[in-house]
């Protein structure tokens, strides 16, 4: 197999994508992105570095012998004026900073560019997972009703416009009002902002209303930035009083499918998988 470099940041995303290599018998060598890269990750060979120390991690992947990367977990958008560029990344970062000025989108695919341009193939981590992504319909024991299921298609038609401007990639819906859309707090803060809203907005543990719903962005590269979710978004979207959880069929990214899905279980939430293009 050939040997994959793997650009961690923060989340759980990363530690499964080298668990399962490291099950496989693959080659990982990792990079651990300064700030985000889990704890967990310092058991397998690779370098700390900073965001813009590209001279670094480029050199480092090529003395590893890396022929493929794959970029996942989260990243923050930098304060640009507070980065320690190595002299390769002092050279890249002008280009960089100009791609940040049109959005998150337009930023990765300058990133990606730099490794492409050293011969270096984009995995996704969907595919180095093994397609571990959301089916279509009902994920485990709880189906949703008539109802919810529109709140759900409204929350993935909302969160597709947002992303179409490159805002986020989730929104929470419910009775048909827009309760949040995600920009750049991410799903977890925007779970957090749901569960502060007045109950008669929301949902409750006795009486479970609303959706959040997570679409990725039609301008972004899935290579890099599918959505995910895990038991934790399970539990924070209990917390905020929804009924479920939803995305795209195929295209939002499941971390520990069967713990996830005895989380759901557990909690009384559903989790679907909507046809792509379903109208809300």
């Amino acid at each position: 197999m050939s040997k994959l470099g793997l650009i961690a940041g923060g989340g759980a995303l990363p530690v499964s994508v080298a668990a399962r290599c490291e099950a496989e018998g693959r080659p990982v060598f990792l990079v651990r992105l300064a700030g985000f890269a889990d704890a967990h990750l310092v058991r397998y060979p690779g370098i700390d570095a900073g965001m813009a120390e590209f001279g670094k991690i480029l050199s480092a992947l090529k003395k590893a012998g890396c022929t493929a990367v794959c970029f996942a977990g989260t990243v923050s958008r930098p304060d640009f004026k507070t980065l320690k560029p190595d002299l390769r990344g002092a050279a890249l970062l002008p280009g960089i900073i100009a791609a940040a000025t049109k959005g998150d989108d337009a930023l990765l695919r300058k990133v990606l560019s730099v490794f492409e341009a050293e011969g270096y193939a984009i995995e996704g981590a969907d595919d180095i997972l093994g397609g571990e992504t959301l089916p279509g319909g009902a994920l485990g024991a709880v189906q949703p009703t008539g109802p919810q299921l529109s709140d759900l298609r409204k929350a993935l038609y909302v969160a597709e416009k947002a992303g179409e401007l490159d805002i986020g990639q989730g929104a929470v819906v419910c009775d048909g009002l827009v309760l949040a859309v995600e920009a750049q707090e991410g799903t977890d803060a925007m779970l957090a902002r749901v569960a502060s809203l007045p109950a008669d907005l929301r949902g409750s543990a006795a009486d479970r209303k609303g959706v959040l719903g997570k679409a990725p962005k039609p301008i972004q590269d899935l290579r890099v930035d599918m959505p995910v979710i895990g038991a934790r978004t399970i539990e924070m979207a209990a917390a905020a009083g929804l009924a479920g959880v939803g995305g795209v069929a195929g295209k939002l990214i499941l971390i520990d499918q069967a713990g996830l899905i005895e989380t759901a279980d557990r909690l009384g939430l559903f989790v679907w998988g909507e046809a792509a293009g379903t109208a809300p």
